[in-house]
């Protein structure tokens, strides 16, 4: 998992956004997000400068009053790290999105910002799709 800048975000990966709004979730992050098949996880809105949406457990999200306000919406892990994306996101088919060791209670996908721009310049991070 490479670090773009010292001190700086550790990324996962980009994921692309299939047709049918599914996505992969890399591994690795699957793993150390603790993230289980058929396990309910939720969605809490991204920031405003980077956009996109962190994916959590919602027993681990609703521990934090602030990031609680923020889940909008809820699903089922599936199978191998797939998750369907709910419509409320408005993410489309195709979309890139880069997968970031967020906080401790949700694993970020980031759409703009500062931090994808200098991902875009990294040809080595690893592309995963469904």
């Amino acid at each position: 998992m490479p670090q773009l800048n010292k001190g700086g975000k550790w990324v996962f990966g980009w994921v692309v956004v299939n047709e049918d709004l599914l996505l992969q979730v890399p591994p690795e992050a699957y793993d150390e997000y603790s993230f289980m098949t058929d396990q309910e996880v939720a969605f809490t809105k991204g920031s405003q400068r980077s956009g996109g949406f962190g994916v959590g457990k919602p027993e681990l999200l609703n521990s934090n009053m602030l990031i609680a306000k923020r889940i909008i919406a809820k699903t089922c892990m599936g199978k191998n790290g797939q998750i369907s994306l709910p419509v409320e996101l408005g993410i489309k088919p195709e979309t890139h999105l880069l997968a970031v060791r967020g906080s401790n209670y949700a694993l970020g996908f980031l759409l703009q910002g500062p931090i994808v721009e200098e991902a875009l310049k990294r040809p080595e991070i690893e592309v995963f799709s469904v």
